[in-house]
């Protein structure tokens, strides 16, 4: 799919694995770029699937959320079905309404902190009990799920403000812009730090709390300025320094390929994330993060091998020139 438009991608038409959406600012325009994307799956004998095309819409639900000129906004269709759901009455009914929930947690603030009793639930050796406590979590995660708030979209003509933070355990980071003097929220994310990089240095740790957010963040940071707030200081020295840790070189090495400008910012004045790297600072939540890779932060940025092969491919050298050494000398 990113081989047959990618000359249209990001201008006339987004892709997904199969699934494409065609846009455009005026109704004339949209039926230009309409004509253009069916002409090339015409050419390229693509089929599509009528029942599963819709034409000239001013909404749309990609991806399990609702697009439209307001932004991001949940799929009320789907909360509809949480909004009914009864309390869980075992643990694999816990898990999986925690799975459903789980898909909208950018939606919410704080979204560990509620579920953390539900998530007790979860770990190993814990009797299963419906308290209160129990209750009262699935009723607030649930109510927060109906009134989900709408993720604003990000204007490309303003500078784009990152805010991190890490404690012993954990980093949380925010996105945002500032519209009016007014920081607006764009998107929530946090993760717990693994057995290694809990060995890190408080320097380190601040540091991988930014390599998380260009990570977690990249696609909304390509191309634009972007602000980061640290409460440490010693972050913006690092990004000129020539005689640090190799893990550290590597890591400013990573982030060359953004506009970035890091300014100080105190934690008091960075509340939203320092408490997102606080959620899960207690003993028995980094226990159950030891059990979860996929909610520790991952150090290498997807693209790295990528790179690789695009360096190769504008070598002297022959992209394949290995492999057919490979297949010709056994």
């Amino acid at each position: 799919m990113m081989a047959i438009f990618s000359d249209m991608v990001e201008k006339d038409i987004e892709v997904f694995m199969d699934d494409f959406s065609v846009f455009g600012d005026t109704f004339d325009l949209c039926l230009q770029n309409v004509e253009k994307v069916l002409t090339r799956c015409k050419a390229t004998n693509l089929v599509l699937n009528w029942e599963k095309c819709h034409f000239m819409v001013n909404e749309g639900i990609v991806l399990g959320h609702k697009v439209s000129e307001k932004g991001l906004e949940v799929d009320m269709a789907k909360i509809e079905i949480i909004e009914q759901m009864q309390p869980p009455t075992n643990v694999k009914a816990v898990r999986s309404f925690l799975g459903d929930a789980g898909f909208y947690r950018r939606f919410i603030k704080d979204f560990s902190k509620i579920a953390k009793p539900l998530s007790k639930l979860l770990e190993n050796d814990v009797r299963f009990e419906f308290t209160d406590e129990f209750l009262q979590a699935f009723q607030e995660l649930k109510g927060r799920l109906v009134t989900a708030p709408i993720v604003i979209a990000p204007n490309w003509s303003l500078p784009i403000e990152i805010m991190t933070d890490a404690s012993d355990f954990a980093v949380g980071v925010v996105l945002g812009q500032k519209k009016d003097k007014v920081f607006h929220t764009i998107y929530y994310a946090s993760k717990t730090l693994s057995d290694a990089q809990l060995n890190y240095a408080t320097t380190e740790k601040e540091f991988l709390a930014v390599v998380y957010a260009f990570d977690k963040f990249r696609s909304y940071l390509l191309g634009a300025h972007v602000v980061v707030y640290t409460d440490h200081s010693a972050i913006k020295y690092l990004m000129a320094k020539k005689d640090a840790k190799p893990r550290l070189i590597r890591w400013i090495l990573l982030l060359q390929e953004f506009d970035i400008e890091i300014r100080d910012r105190k934690g008091v004045e960075n509340p939203v994330a320092e408490n997102l790297s606080r959620l899960e600072s207690r003993k028995a939540d980094t226990e159950l993060s030891k059990r979860k890779d996929e909610r520790q932060v991952d150090e290498n940025f997807p693209d790295e091998h990528l790179f690789s092969i695009i360096a190769v491919m504008t070598s002297s050298t022959p992209w394949y020139a290995d492999f057919v050494n490979f297949i010709v000398s056994n």
